[in-house]
């Protein structure tokens, strides 16, 4: 609108709001000349059709209309105000002025006194529920390099943090190992993703740089004496102790108990774990706190309970009584002790819900500690718990050609055609020029040059829509992207992404490769080839051939042409990867199966062994081969190699012996 319109609009406004009320007041008078008496309030029921009392209803009136209009003129404005000032609270800063900001503050930094500042935050497959339950991060935690991990129901550690990031690692390490191609592809539950505290502490501990060298515990030490937790955050700093000495116990021997704990206070504090259908290394129970101290090490003699290799065995119990405490501050060498409630130990620590304490004797502050509650500590124990796979033992000479089910944790539609069993697969042919790689290395190319996507958020957004072409919701994308920060504080923040995101695409094509649908937004299929959707395609013309299944297995190698957004660590990413790297050794499996010959059997499971080096089955079914073939010393040879790269990367292989399959 041009400035001459926009001033011929104001004017008629103030036209609007301003002569009515100079017309009525001039010509009829002030709208309330006075109230009426009670001679003139009878003859107006008497006769209230009177000439006077028509002209003052009718003056009423057209007051009346006037305010209404007024309001109108006045609320509106106000409205868009407010809407504006909230959007500006929401608004993320752009990077320039990041820098500018970044600049300043430098600068206040060194004229003034230094005053925590909060800091912004940060699906799984399937997507996250569109919920923002209680169980969220509050929007005004902190969380900051050197200061720990603030997370939905507690706060940890930087270290612990990092020891929760390496030990989802081995959880997917686990499953690679325990997998066997081509025969537990329905089984769903071998790709359940990590929960949402687990997901949340990856993501914060992805966004800082590790430090160049730390010798900090994960948790300070505790009392020699032992110490009785008591105050609002007692039960959250056990659960704390309790997780945080099981993270340490991981580069443990698999029999050395780090933690001690009596069934009552364990029930206490998780009453939702079932451990009957888990283990969690380094956890011992006892019934008793008797019990727990005949498990102790005794001063004289060997062990009764073999000692972790990063520090003492910790007993977690409710308070003892006097003589059992006395028993237990005798055994202080061989175990520390934490009491959950007031018991006649050494110290007392009184301890408010965020983990800082302070020595209910002296008064004195202590260290931070650990605070996690139920659900939590539940999440985070779960990281711990791997209840090895039962791997059955096959006696078939030769396995029969598999046909894996389509894997349905992804929901790749298909591509033109591929209801087609014997359709060929092909490129959309409406704008083949349009490419989004997401295997390997994530990149977006138009007429063969790349797109550069500068935000790392934006390039999420196109491989978790890849993943899932049927779309994905403001809240879904924030949830995936952002775990545990709550979703309308960083709303803004992926508006501001899709924005670039279009900014980037459009600069080069006009095609709308990112569209919106009813709050949903999604990759077309008809303009943008994806070759995950390839791959899914050749899975599903693979599955359905019944003759010569080998040239159809073969294509789906070919398609696999890497890791699911390979380089990038994003807490979502493990599930999906993990299923597309099951999909080409299912593949791979099959396709040997298909072979008459020994050796293009071998050559076969030698190259699925590159795909995934962790899996157990595939060594072993090559090292059947070999033996085949008359080299056991290679097939030995080949055993032994996968053991120690299980052994160096800290995944114990599998209790339950792979049986030999000839």
């Amino acid at each position: 609108m041009s400035w001459p319109r926009r001033a011929m609009g104001i004017a008629l406004v103030l036209l609007v709001l301003a002569a009515p009320p100079w017309l009525l007041a001039t010509v009829v008078g002030p709208p309330l000349p006075g109230w009426p008496t009670g001679a003139q309030f009878r003859d107006w029921i008497a006769d209230p059709l009177t000439p006077q009392a028509l002209t003052v209803g009718l003056t009423a009136l057209a007051w009346l209309l006037w305010l209404a209009v007024a309001y109108t003129v006045a609320v509106t404005p106000a409205r868009r105000l407010r809407a504006g000032a909230r959007w500006l609270r929401r608004l993320p800063l752009p990077t320039p002025w990041q820098a500018a900001a970044t600049s300043m503050a430098g600068a206040a930094a060194l004229t003034t006194a230094h005053a925590p500042a909060p800091a912004s935050g940060l699906p799984d497959v399937p997507l996250p529920a569109a919920t923002e339950g209680p169980h969220q991060l509050p929007s005004d935690a902190t969380v900051r390099a050197g200061e720990g991990v603030t997370v939905a129901g507690g706060w940890l550690p930087d270290e612990t943090a990092r020891q929760v990031t390496a030990a989802a690692a081995l959880v997917w390490l686990r499953r690679r190992r325990a997998y066997q191609p081509g025969r537990d592809s329905g089984d769903a539950a071998l790709l359940t993703p990590m929960p949402d505290t687990v997901n949340a502490v990856r993501a914060a501990v992805a966004d800082r740089k590790p430090p160049p060298s730390t010798t900090k515990a994960a948790a300070p030490d505790l009392p020699a004496a032992g110490v009785a937790y008591i105050g609002d955050g007692a039960a959250d700093a056990t659960r704390g102790v309790l997780v945080t000495r099981l993270l340490a116990a991981l580069r443990d021997p698999p029999d050395a108990a780090r933690v001690l704990v009596t069934r009552t206070t364990l029930t206490t504090l998780l009453p939702d774990l079932a451990l009957a259908a888990i283990t969690i290394p380094g956890l011992r129970v006892a019934d008793t706190v008797e019990e727990a101290i005949s498990l102790l090490p005794s001063p004289a003699g060997a062990p009764a309970l073999i000692e972790g290799n990063s520090g003492p065995l910790v007993l977690i119990t409710a308070p003892p009584s006097t003589e059992t405490a006395d028993r237990l501050t005798g055994l202080t060498r061989k175990a520390q002790v934490v009491a959950l409630g007031a018991a006649p130990l050494g110290y007392t620590w009184h301890i408010d819900r965020h983990g800082h304490t302070i020595d209910a004797r002296t008064g004195q502050a202590g260290p931070r500690l650990c605070v996690l509650d139920r659900t939590a500590a539940t999440d985070l124990l779960t990281v711990l718990a791997h209840p090895t796979p039962s791997l059955s033992d096959g006696t078939s000479s030769t396995p029969a050609p598999q046909k894996p089910a389509v894997d349905v944790s992804l929901r790749i539609p298909r591509q033109p055609g591929s209801d087609n069993p014997h359709a060929v697969i092909s490129s959309p042919a409406a704008s083949p020029a349009v490419q989004l790689r997401v295997l390997g290395r994530p990149a977006l190319t138009i007429d063969g040059q790349p797109v550069t996507i500068r935000r790392s958020a934006a390039l999420q957004v196109l491989v978790l829509l890849a993943v899932h072409p049927d779309g994905a919701t403001t809240t879904q994308l924030v949830q995936a992207i952002w775990p545990g920060v709550p979703v309308h504080t960083v709303t803004g923040r992926l508006y501001t992404t899709v924005s670039a995101l279009r900014v980037a695409v459009r600069a080069a094509t006009p095609v709308t490769v990112l569209a919106s649908t009813d709050d949903r937004y999604h990759l077309d299929p008809d303009r943008v080839d994806v070759d995950l959707w390839r791959l899914r395609t050749a899975a599903h013309h693979a599955a359905a051939s019944l003759t010569d299944p080998a040239p159809a297995w073969q294509s789906v190698i070919d398609a696999c042409t890497g890791d699911l957004a390979a380089g990038h660590t994003w807490p979502w990413i493990d599930q999906p990867r993990e299923a597309i790297r099951r999909l080409a050794l299912d593949a791979y499996a099959s396709l040997a199966a298909a072979h008459n010959n020994a050796h293009d059997r071998l050559r076969t499971l030698q190259a699925a062994i590159l795909v995934d080096p962790y899996n157990q089955d595939l060594h072993q079914r090559a090292a059947d081969e070999l033996t085949a073939l008359g080299d056991p010393v290679a097939a030995e040879r080949l055993l032994h190699a996968h053991q120690q790269l299980l052994h160096r990367s800290s995944v114990a292989a599998s209790e339950t012996p792979v049986g030999t399959r000839r």
